[in-house]
């Protein structure tokens, strides 16, 4: 895929999360890797209304090369893509009912969601929960890269979720399977579940590797 069509399908995917509501406002941000750089959506737009030309472009230390300003988030992604080699994509998004998830009390810091259905484990795996920090605070960069090199999927405590995928593709169904399963552990709470097992698990490890 050459730049331009990386910009021309970014903004595609961008303005498909905004309008099924997984994203809103200006919140949220994408990246994808090109072959000199990351291309990241730039602060305070929303991803419904993207212009590929005007899609912020990073190195690969983050100096902004082209395109508008940057999000103020992207130390997560370039993070991401640091501890994660094969990572091609970052989708990083405040949808609701992951959020609902990330401001619960008591949740354990890996696995926050249990293993609902066989593609939560196929495209999530072992998510992991992080403290609360300010966006923007450096000790959130620090945090993020600590974990992104076991986990693709992480959780931002009173935020919203950080998912890395092969391509940006990836990512996002990985980050709408995340939301939706979000959503039935919601619904689900207070009644009796019929998780699936270790056993299960591992063996939809086995056949599908992440």
């Amino acid at each position: 895929m050459t730049e331009s069509q990386a910009r021309e399908h970014m903004t595609l995917l961008g303005r498909s999360l905004f309008e099924r509501g997984l994203a809103f406002g200006s919140a949220g941000n994408l990246s994808m890797k090109v072959d000199d750089g990351v291309l990241i959506t730039p602060t305070n737009v929303c991803l419904g209304r993207l212009d590929p030309a005007r899609i912020s472009k990073v190195d690969e230390a983050g100096r902004h090369v082209s395109g508008d300003k940057p999000s103020k988030e992207n130390f997560l992604h370039l993070n991401m893509y640091r501890e994660r080699p094969g990572a091609g994509a970052v989708v990083h998004l405040h949808s609701t009912h992951s959020v609902a998830v990330s401001v619960l009390d008591g949740l354990p810091e890996v696995d926050p969601i249990p293993p609902i259905t066989a593609y939560y484990v196929m495209k999530i795996g072992r998510l992991v929960l992080l403290p609360y920090f300010p966006p923007g605070d450096p000790e959130l960069a620090n945090a993020v890269k600590a974990v992104a090199g076991r986990h693709h999927a992480i959780l931002l405590a009173n935020h919203g979720p950080v998912i890395a995928g092969t391509d940006l593709d990836a990512a996002v169904y990985a980050t709408e399977e995340l939301e939706e399963t979000a959503k039935l552990f919601l619904l689900l709470r207070g009644e009796r579940l019929r998780l699936l097992s270790r056993t299960d698990v591992e063996e939809l490890e086995r056949r599908f590797p992440g």
